[in-house]
């Protein structure tokens, strides 16, 4: 991975994480509550939204659409926390018990992309901001089919690399509009 693609990622996780911090600071861990369904369909509505916008060519509502990719990948990181938490039934975690759990998946996403990006050769730069929209659409609709069959799979990745899939193109978004 170049050093451009390595500083512009590593600076866009750094503002989802401090806007996660922050956002724990003010709702604590509401989310916990969430099964993962309902997690994805938070993602989805984000997604959706920024299609919205972008095949209308105007919004209404002002909060940017760069917000929106800063909320699906949150929400992502979220949904791999949750994974992790599977187990645990306590609703109620500061900042600094989320926060390892947040790296961690943060840090598992950026290896898988060094990997992809190694093999595609980042073909993501010649991506349209749209076509990114649509993949992260497309990867949540199999992740809600997954989720539908409970889990089960016969020969496609799970859940979790979904996940890292719609982190992955959501960072590519916001350094393709330059939004952090």
């Amino acid at each position: 991975m170049n050093e451009k693609t390595l500083h512009e990622y590593k600076e866009v996780m750094a503002t989802c994480k401090t806007l996660f911090a922050k956002k724990t600071h003010d709702y604590g861990t509401a989310w916990r509550i969430l099964r993962l369904p309902s997690i994805t369909d938070q993602i989805y509505i984000k997604a959706q939204r920024i299609r919205s916008i972008q095949d209308k060519g105007v919004q209404k509502v002002e909060d940017p659409i760069k917000d929106e990719f800063i909320g699906i990948i949150n929400y992502c990181l979220i949904a791999l926390i949750q994974i992790r938490l599977k187990e645990s039934e306590k609703l109620d975690l500061t900042f600094t018990e989320l926060e390892p759990l947040y790296d961690t998946a943060a840090e598992e996403t950026f290896h898988l992309l060094q990997n992809k990006n190694h093999d595609y050769d980042e073909a993501w730069r010649e991506m349209r901001v749209s076509s990114m929209t649509d993949i992260i659409l497309m990867k949540l609709l199999r992740v809600k089919q997954i989720e539908d069959n409970h889990g089960k799979t016969l020969a496609s990745e799970g859940i979790q690399a979904n996940y890292q899939d719609m982190i992955n193109y959501g960072v590519f978004c916001l350094i393709k509009l330059k939004g952090c």
